[in-house]
């Protein structure tokens, strides 16, 4: 370990020798054993939308024409 705070080191064996102690008695016992599990795969949910804004709506797709708007564009074709 390369440190520049020999103190901050010497704090940390006692720590680091507690670990390992707890560690070798996990492994000395019955049952110390771990199972290898695949990854979780994080795959967010895409942000909620309550409330759409008509003027969107609006921009996206154009109202279709009416019936009667139609025949009023027939009758002007016509008579051109």
């Amino acid at each position: 370990m390369i440190s520049l705070n020999l103190n901050a080191v010497r704090e940390k064996q006692t720590e680091s020798e507690r670990i390992a102690a707890a560690m070798a008695h996990f492994w000395a016992h019955p049952g110390g054993s771990f199972k290898e599990l695949p990854p979780a795969r994080m795959k967010p949910r895409p942000a909620r939308r309550d409330w759409v804004d008509p003027e969107t709506v609006l921009k996206r797709r154009p109202k279709p024409i009416s019936a009667a708007d139609r025949r009023a564009l027939r009758k002007m074709a016509d008579s051109l």
